[in-house]
């Protein structure tokens, strides 16, 4: 069997882990290893294969990997949910005061209550969403 095949064989047998661990390193093995036979079938010998083979899949492991770290440990740039929410501003349909009352936030009516129990806002009157505590809606 020609040596190509052997490294293609690598590759699948690196791809394995890959999928069943979910880490992407064992993915950068199995780039690695396609390079090597790539030089394998352009006829290179077994010391370039095995030298291409580490020089990808170290290059691929010191570049790919710090990015996807320093993607994976930010925050998601589009809140979506409650977070969207807060922040935003709503009017007062029904007083609010530190035991309850109704607001209407992004075109929906939203039970509320204020972050200081002693603050009341009346009817009309606009508002900032700090929170969701549940199913209400906490605002100053």
């Amino acid at each position: 069997m020609d040596p190509w095949v052997w490294w293609l064989i690598a590759a699948v047998g690196l791809g394995i882990p890959l999928v069943v661990t979910a880490m992407p390193e064992f993915g950068m093995f199995a780039v690695g290893a396609v390079a090597g036979a790539v030089v394998a079938a352009l006829g290179g010998g077994t010391v370039v294969q095995v030298l291409v083979f580490a020089l990808v899949s170290v290059a691929l492991i010191a570049v790919v990997r710090p990015i996807a770290a320093r993607h994976r440990n930010q925050r998601p740039q589009l809140a979506s949910g409650v977070d969207a929410l807060r922040g935003r501003q709503a009017v007062v349909l029904e007083r609010v005061d530190g035991t309850g009352g109704r607001i209407k936030l992004a075109g929906e009516v939203w039970s509320a209550r204020t972050l200081d129990g002693d603050q009341v806002y009346e009817v009309g009157q606009q508002v900032d969403v700090v929170e969701i505590d549940g199913a209400t809606a906490v605002v100053i």
